[in-house]
């Protein structure tokens, strides 16, 4: 964080006057760490003040320590240490990211959307501050900078950009390892009906699609000939080294299956079934010899 003369004060600040930061990319998860956290707060108190700045009606944003602040409002914390910095919101982006990207569990949907928040902050310093780069070229030194700072290249950085053009859904699937990095840049380009699409061609088909699936998805959006049909399609090709598997339309075993039971329990309550009619089988065979 750049630090000037005079513009930090320490202060303890009450917690009703903190506003987390707008559009902040880190997750806050009520979580066994965060019972941890509170735990720790309310033996031992804050030893980390929170890093802050000033808003208007006498209200701070909150910089760094998102997490320590819902944990003192979960442990009943009245007041918090905190340090006030006087920063406009751009550089207030671009210090909440750096006081973050280093920390041990990054999700990819965090990274993405921190790199994004960092370049877009750091692009109208740009524009402020040196008006003879055209955009573009601002954009890719954004992206070194932003790179370099994190042991990372440009081109990774623009990558995890992109996958903020994914739906909730799909980028949920990268952020769970269902999905790799790669095949979701390719999938970032597609319309967004066709990646809701998508998701329910994958949850149908219990399958997320390979990377040459998620390049031919891509190719085909980009003609404009990507329907719920091609989707399908490509979506049950068969991947190199895939067991076969076999599968059940819904609407066939709904008359044999409990009401509300879940995709879960319906795998486990036809394996019992099969079972019981394999003994039983069995039984009618030997007695019929």
């Amino acid at each position: 964080m750049n630090k000037t003369k005079n513009t930090v004060q320490a202060m303890q600040l009450p917690v009703n006057q903190l506003r987390p930061f707008e559009g902040h990319p880190f997750q806050v998860k009520d979580d066994a760490e965060m019972d941890q956290l509170v735990w720790s707060i309310l033996t031992q108190g804050l030893l980390t003040p929170i890093t802050v700045r000033p808003l208007e009606n006498n209200e701070y944003e909150v910089i760094s320590g998102h997490r320590r602040l819902h944990a003192c409002q979960k442990a009943g914390i009245k007041t918090v240490p905190a340090l006030i910095y006087t920063l406009d919101r751009d550089a207030a982006a671009i210090a909440l990211v750096d006081s973050n990207l280093h920390r041990e569990k990054i999700l990819p949907s965090e990274k993405a959307y921190a790199y994004k928040l960092k370049m877009d902050a750091m692009s109208r310093q740009g524009q402020r501050t040196d008006l003879t780069l055209s955009q573009v070229a601002t954009k890719l030194d954004t992206a070194a900078e932003i790179g370099k700072s994190v042991g990372e290249s440009r081109d990774k950085v623009f990558r995890y950009i992109r996958l903020t053009a994914l739906i909730p859904e799909i980028l949920a699937m990268v952020d769970s390892g269902k999905i790799a990095l790669t095949p979701a840049v390719e999938l970032s380009y597609l319309k967004e009906p066709e990646q809701l699409e998508l998701v329910e061609t994958i949850a149908y088909e219990d399958a997320t699609p390979s990377l040459a699936q998620a390049i031919k998805l891509r190719d085909f959006s980009k003609s404009g000939r990507l329907n719920a049909d091609v989707i399908l399609s490509i979506m049950c090709e068969k991947k190199p080294n895939q067991a076969e598997k076999i599968s059940f339309r819904t609407d066939r075993l709904k008359q044999y299956l409990p009401k509300n039971i879940t995709p879960k329990e319906t795998e486990e309550y036809v394996l019992k079934a099969l079972e019981y009619y394999h003994r039983h089988r069995a039984k009618t065979q030997n007695r019929d010899r």
